[in-house]
């Protein structure tokens, strides 16, 4: 499964995964056990490490400039930004993500 969900800027990545925590444990009545993140800053501080720390979740760290540690993520996110591109295409949006087509 995959879930999107669109954020002004990476800061309020906690948030998010917060909010997409509660909802997944509450559908699947499963608690989180493993993630696997980049070493990005939105996911490596001391927020995002207590809150794991605390839910007793594992955290898989892929090397930094390594995609091919994520290759299903990675792959999800070419396939996800092939949409868009074809959505603004179809409805003659203008570009904003400064990319040709």
């Amino acid at each position: 499964m995959v879930w999107v969900y669109v954020l002004k800027s990476r800061d309020h990545t906690f948030e998010a995964f917060k909010s997409w925590k509660t909802m997944v444990e509450n559908q699947e009545d499963n608690k989180i056990k493993i993630i696997r993140t980049d070493n990005g800053l939105e996911f490596y501080n001391n927020e995002f490490s207590h809150l794991c720390k605390e839910n007793r979740i594992l955290r898989h760290l892929t090397a930094p400039s390594n995609p091919k540690q994520n290759d299903l993520a990675e792959r999800m996110n070419r396939t996800l930004l092939e949409r868009v591109r074809c959505m603004i295409f179809h409805t003659k949006l203008p570009n904003l993500l400064g990319e040709k087509l």
